[in-house]
């Protein structure tokens, strides 16, 4: 067995490995390709959308064209402008040169940077694309490109991504001093020298060089955003600060937000890291931080929708699946088996729920047994919450299969539209992987922290026609059964009824 070649430890050395290295493409991704450069009838424009579907070639043209353009000359900033100045002949030719090889063989770590990019550039287009109308090119690929330099350095060594991630984003470690330990120089520093080497788009260099060299104006910005409440006090706070409402204006800025706020995406929306990108955008669109949440959630789903590899972890997964919750499930795979139903039990149960007079001597023998029928039909994960007069509060009274992070649980239903829906009037949602990312995005990060998957049912309760309790249930994350979902439907009735008999009952 070949002994493994040491990863360099100096940023020349590293520059030396990286700086050639071509990378791989999916021999799906490889003939479409070929296709698509031997069609005579598309456009510049035409094949460079294509291009940008496999971002590790929009690389390769780019670089191709600016380092054979001599020193003198203007980086192209676009891929279209890259296709025009290397010309037809010259890109089937670096096509040829590109290994092809099964997806299997690409390691999963340069596939899971490439998603984030592709991420990242739906972000630019969601948010900014109006806005730059004029650059959109610009501004798709470079948000496109910008993580280009990691390409290289995950495809070599895809271990460093896993080994990063458990030790920057689960244990808490320092960014910089887990880099320099196992690069053995900054990954700013390094992304920058790639970026400067391939001569890569000025907005890509020009953000670097900020997170490398000058971060005053960035650290600046992050204290006048924070003010997100107040916008006629952050006018003033730029008006008063005249080169940094210019540098806060540049085009460049809008690949560095898109970027930051899919990286930060990848470990969990509700970190103070993702949230300093968010209050930045706010700043930069002058808009309040709840709809600059809205729409980074919604470009997250778009993103989401044209598909991906499910082995790997798409940022938009985040606002239904939380990133700690899919580290603790992958460590316990067992966790989410699926229980059997007690058929017997199930119907003794809802006997009780129905009948009249009402033989509960107080609510929470009520709700416990309520609790008891959803786990004998079958459900394994069980949350009731119990909702005040104003419907301004709901409380966890009763729950199953959720530990001790459902005790307590004290909600705000005015903070989610889903909430206040349910409480408004008896009714029930569905989650399922056709919605859950649109939906999943509206619940409290509570209720998702709890109820790890994509098959969720929300029921709200009513007496008398007016809600007073809801019910969220799951069978620990798998799909439903047709027979589930109507074992469900008839407990959540006996329920019903069962509230109906005991308040007739107190009177």
């Amino acid at each position: 067995m070949p002994t493994p070649k040491p990863m360099p430890r100096s940023l020349d050395a590293w520059l030396q490995l990286l700086g050639p290295l071509r990378l791989p493409l999916e021999q799906t991704q490889h003939a479409h390709l070929c296709r698509t450069l031997a069609d005579s009838r598309k456009t510049w424009r035409d094949m460079a959308d294509q291009i940008e579907l496999s971002p590790t070639f929009a690389l390769q043209i780019l670089r191709e064209a600016n380092q054979s353009g001599g020193s003198l000359s203007e980086p192209a900033d676009s891929l279209e402008a890259a296709l025009a100045r290397l010309g037809l002949a010259r890109c089937e030719n670096l096509l040829k040169q590109t290994p092809s090889i099964p997806e299997a063989e690409i390691p999963q770590s340069l596939r899971q940077i490439l998603l984030i990019s592709q991420h990242a550039s739906q972000q630019a287009r969601g948010l900014f694309g109006t806005r730059l109308a004029r650059l959109w090119n610009e501004l798709h690929g470079c948000s496109l490109l910008f993580l280009a330099p990691l390409w290289p350095l995950l495809n070599s060594y895809p271990q460093l991504f896993n080994t990063w991630e458990q030790r920057v984003l689960v244990k808490g470690e320092p960014a910089n001093k887990v880099e320099h330990e196992l690069l053995g120089v900054s990954l700013i520093q390094l992304c920058l020298k790639l970026a400067e080497r391939w001569r890569l788009p000025e907005w890509i260099v020009r953000s670097y060089q900020l997170l490398a060299r000058d971060r005053r104006q960035l650290v600046k910005a992050l204290h006048i955003a924070r003010d997100n409440e107040h916008p006629l006090h952050q006018q003033q706070m730029l008006d008063a600060d005249i080169p940094l409402r210019h540098w806060l204006t540049q085009p460049s800025n809008c690949v560095l937000l898109a970027n930051g706020l899919a990286v930060s995406a990848h470990h969990a929306w509700n970190t103070d890291h993702c949230l300093r990108w968010q209050r930045l955008v706010g700043l930069y669109l002058q808009i309040p931080l709840s709809d600059v949440q809205q729409q980074v959630h919604q470009q997250a789903v778009s993103s989401a929708r044209t598909g991906h590899d499910p082995s790997l972890w798409h940022p938009a997964q985040a606002l239904l699946w939380p990133w700690q919750a899919r580290h603790l499930v992958s460590a316990e795979p067992r966790a989410g088996a699926a229980k059997q139903a007690v058929p017997e039990v199930w119907r003794q149960q809802c006997m009780r729920l129905i009948r009249e007079p009402s033989d509960f001597s107080n609510s929470q023998q009520l709700i416990t047994c309520a609790r008891d029928a959803l786990q004998a039909c079958g459900l394994q994960r069980i949350l009731l919450l119990l909702a005040d007069r104003q419907h301004t509060r709901l409380q966890a009274q009763q729950s199953a299969g959720l530990g001790k992070a459902a005790q307590g649980l004290n909600l705000d239903p005015a903070k989610s539209h889903i909430l206040r829906r349910l409480l408004s009037q008896p009714g029930q949602l569905r989650l399922t992987p056709d919605n859950a990312a649109q939906y999943s995005a509206l619940l409290p990060g509570e209720l998702k922290a709890l109820f790890v998957g994509e098959h969720l049912l929300l029921r709200s309760l009513a007496n008398n026609g007016r809600v007073v309790m809801l019910l969220l249930a799951d069978q620990g994350g798998q799909p439903f059964t047709e027979s589930g979902l109507q074992a469900f439907a008839k407990t959540a009735q006996c329920i019903e009824r069962a509230l109906s008999n005991f308040s007739k009952r107190s009177r």
